[in-house]
């Protein structure tokens, strides 16, 4: 994110002002409201209306809804010919949940291209999603070659959709093989969608589209009434992870 910050008379949060406006009021580059904070209870109602947090170290909080929004129903989930022997060979090992604050500090750190020195997964922001970690809500993927971390990703989980947040590798196509990992298990256990903001390359060649914010907004209509698997997933790769006790069925 390399904009700096703007001050149009946008619609501004408070304490005395604490929901959000529709999403569909965005402006056209997709900016909803400003400032407000990083609680895990603002964080639920922003994620379950298709809103996200994202802004540069020394601007206020800038929350988006843009349009359209990038997504991947995992049911279309492409595996290029050059994945395959990742999986076939097992290149790589996956846990979930067992590192995040590690995984989150990689995603901070890890340089890309157009984003200069910078992150926008600032000190508040990582320490605002551990606390959703600890609370049960987001949720890491770690990707390992003989033991060593070298890839993952993080992001929330409502109901039957999870919404992703950012990822890093440190090793060839680590990341996609973490992403189509966890893409493959939330499949079978009957996602619906998994959110990825904005359009990038790396996901579009796995299958992630473009669809309109209407049409998002109304797939998250249905899914704020479905339980979300709120806890540790550390087993989500055991048959029925909603028998393990360290996760509860809650809907929002």
């Amino acid at each position: 994110m390399n904009q700096p910050y703007q001050n149009p008379q946008f619609f501004w949060l408070s304490e005395t002002n604490p929901g959000f406006p529709h999403p569909e009021l965005a402006t056209r580059d997709g900016i909803l409201a400003i400032g407000g904070d990083l609680s895990v209870e603002r964080l639920l109602e922003a994620y379950k209306n298709g809103i996200f947090p994202w802004f540069n170290p020394d601007d206020p909080i800038i929350w988006w809804s843009p349009d359209p929004r990038f997504v991947l129903f995992p049911e279309e989930l492409r595996v290029s010919k050059s994945m395959r022997p990742y999986f076939n060979q097992q290149k790589y090992t996956v846990t979930f949940d067992t590192e995040f604050e590690r995984v989150i500090r990689h995603c901070a750190h890890t340089k890309r291209q157009g984003q200069g020195g910078g992150t926008w997964i600032t000190e508040d922001m990582r320490e605002a999603y551990i606390e959703m970690h600890r609370a049960g809500w987001a949720h890491s993927v770690e990707v390992r070659k003989e033991g060593e971390l070298v890839g993952g990703l993080y992001g929330v989980c409502i109901g039957k959709c999870f919404f992703g947040e950012s990822m890093f590798a440190h090793a060839s196509n680590a990341s996609k093989f973490g992403f189509i990992t966890l893409c493959r298990r939330l499949q079978e256990l009957g996602f619906w969608m998994i959110d990825c903001q904005q359009p990038t390359q790396h996901l579009a060649s796995l299958g992630a589209v473009n669809v309109r914010r209407r049409d998002f907004l109304k797939v998250l209509k249905r899914n704020n009434t479905e339980a979300s698997m709120v806890g540790n997933w550390q087993n989500l790769l055991i048959e029925n992870p909603e028998d393990d006790e360290n996760i509860r069925l809650e809907v929002l």
